[in-house]
């Protein structure tokens, strides 16, 4: 007897030490241009649950923002799919960059600065491949972001996390300044998501 009671208090911790969110959470991997701008613009969608600007898709290991050869600006996005499915995730993330531009985003030039999306699975690649044609579709023009299975995430420096955050004043700064909002308007119209109006 002593030993079945000890045996299920035993499954009974192991079950409580597993994160209670394993179950309910999942995972959708975009590079928009810079990953302050993603990370705000997510941050404010209802069921995201955290976002981790980083790195994917190059050639070294731990990369830094001074070395990352190959690598896009990505965000990792943890989010409840029972609060927001992926193919909603994937319908934003599509309406808050410029998917027709293969050359960087906005103002910031560059390989490190395209859009793509890195997904978890045949599922999501399919879901991916047809959110993208249908962006292709509403905007009558040639969708060139590209989509594949994801890599090695590498988190950005902590400085880097919640930088709109940190950072209000020279956030706004930069991102008007660059021109993100005013481009999503040109390509989108009243489409164009950008998470909380002004932030």
């Amino acid at each position: 007897m002593f030993r079945s009671h000890a045996a299920a208090l035993l499954l009974l911790l192991a079950a409580s030490s597993s994160p209670a969110w394993s179950a309910d959470r999942e995972t959708a991997i975009f590079a928009g241009g810079c990953f302050w701008c993603v990370e705000s613009d997510f941050d404010h969608v209802p069921g995201v649950l955290s976002t981790v600007s980083g790195y994917i898709g190059g050639t070294n290991e731990n990369p830094t923002y001074q070395n990352h050869p190959g690598h896009r600006e990505a965000v990792r996005i943890e989010f409840d799919p029972a609060a927001v499915s992926y193919a909603q995730l994937l319908e934003i993330f599509f309406r808050s960059v410029d998917p027709t531009d293969g050359d960087g985003q906005f103002c910031d030039r560059g390989h490190s600065y395209t859009t793509g999306i890195y997904t978890i699975g045949a599922d999501q690649a399919a879901q991916a491949e047809k959110a993208k044609a249908d962006a292709q579709n509403e905007l009558g023009r040639n969708v060139v972001t590209p989509i594949g299975a994801a890599p090695t995430f590498w988190p950005a420096e902590d400085y880097h996390q919640d930088y709109y955050r940190k950072n209000p004043l020279r956030y706004k700064y930069y991102r008007s300044a660059c021109g993100r909002d005013a481009r999503l308007e040109e390509v989108w119209g009243a489409a164009a998501h950008r998470g909380v109006k002004g932030s």
